[in-house]
């Protein structure tokens, strides 16, 4: 159930509303979670247009995007995090329109510690999460 942070300056995508459920829908898909409220429901992204001169590299340009992505720890196998990193880098490319942006387009993998991935007002192990999950399978199924 990762949160995605989708930065960039206001103005780079003509669409932010599609973008965050673009990019939502990419890293379940990668994830390879099943297809349960629960995942759809607390998957999410958010895209935040920052202001000119709210940030900048050591040349002064300010045109990146910066993409966080935070999971609870383990939830990603070395391939799925290449394969996150090279979707969502196209998926913000794709959006803004601009292919040089692939080069300025930064995917920061984070992880939750231990216990430290809160849902539903408890902070939960990845134990936890696996027997929710679990539960709403069974529970659809029956």
């Amino acid at each position: 159930m990762p949160m995605i942070d989708i930065y960039a300056p206001a103005g780079t995508f003509a669409d932010t509303a599609q973008l965050a459920a673009d990019a939502a829908k990419t890293v379940m898909a990668v994830e390879g979670v099943p297809d349960l409220s629960m995942f759809r429901d607390n998957t999410a992204a958010f895209v935040h247009e920052l202001p000119p001169g709210s940030f900048s590299d050591v040349n002064g340009n300010a045109h990146h995007v910066r993409v966080q992505v935070l999971t609870n720890a383990g939830a990603l196998t070395r391939e799925q995090q290449v394969a996150v990193v090279a979707q969502l880098t196209d998926l913000v490319v794709r959006a803004a329109g601009d292919d040089s942006l692939a080069d300025r387009t930064w995917v920061l993998l984070t992880e939750a510690v231990h216990g430290g991935w809160g849902l539903w007002g408890h902070a939960h192990t990845n134990e936890e999460l696996v027997a929710a999950a679990r539960a709403e399978i069974a529970k659809s199924a029956g």
